[in-house]
């Protein structure tokens, strides 16, 4: 199941539980709407209460980061959970957005709000 809150240019989408391709597709229509009535979107996903993904998800989120490659600014992902961290690290191939991982809301939130901050503060 996933949470969705959009503010302007800002998605910050919450995952609890089981994260599935309807759970995508849904996060995928924010964007679509985003772009076309704010241009490039940023996103903030807090994976934290995400206990699992499956395969047809990673598939989809592949295809998505490949069509949608210059749609985002920045990508804070919070989750302790490395499978996902490095899964994330590979959509870095695919997008030009600025992607990075942290452990804490708010700093991920400020970020994606476009503040600057140090690399080593994700």
């Amino acid at each position: 199941m996933i949470s969705l809150d959009i503010q302007g240019d800002r998605i910050a989408v919450s995952v609890m539980g089981q994260f599935t391709l309807d759970d995508y597709r849904e996060f995928e229509q924010a964007v679509a709407y985003g772009v076309e009535f704010q241009g490039e979107v940023n996103v903030l996903f807090d994976l934290r209460d995400m206990l699992s993904y499956s395969v047809d998800v990673a598939w989809e989120e592949l295809k998505f980061a490949r069509a949608h490659k210059s749609d985002f600014g920045r990508i804070a992902i919070l989750t302790g959970d490395q499978w996902v961290a490095w899964s994330m690290w590979i959509n870095r191939l695919f997008m030009s957005a600025d992607i990075r991982l942290f452990d804490d809301l708010e700093l991920a939130q400020v970020w994606v709000a476009g503040a600057d901050l140090p690399a080593e503060a994700g």
